[in-house]
């Protein structure tokens, strides 16, 4: 099972920014196809990005243009920076990884966006 814990949430005003920070433990992360999810109060957890092994990166619609996934291998870490946020964001954000076929969580981070 592979550890993963998530940084840099936090509350932030309507238009705001915000970069959150995902540290995976393994020694094959360059494997990892990388995402972050989001869940909020009430409501199914969402896609919110994915980037894979190869760069690869796939967005849910109301993120593209706003939200940009990236990661470092060299550091074990996947980031989204996340822009121009909406009072709708607000949600707690999970990292998943997925290497050869098993899927891990973290913990989450909560993001708040409010006036």
């Amino acid at each position: 099972q592979v550890q993963l814990v998530e940084s840099g949430g936090g509350l932030v005003q309507p238009g705001g920014s915000l970069r959150l920070t995902c540290v995976a433990s393994t020694s094959i992360f360059r494997l990892a196809i990388m995402g972050w999810y989001r869940q909020a109060p009430g409501k199914q957890r969402e896609l919110v990005a994915t980037i894979t092994d190869g760069g690869s990166i796939n967005y849910a619609d109301s993120m593209k243009g706003r939200f940009t996934i990236s990661r470092d291998n060299a550091k074990n870490t996947v980031y989204l920076q996340m822009n121009s946020l909406k009072l709708e964001d607000t949600a707690v954000y999970l990292c998943n990884s997925r290497i050869l076929g098993r899927d891990s969580w973290g913990q989450g981070t909560q993001v708040t966006v409010s006036s």
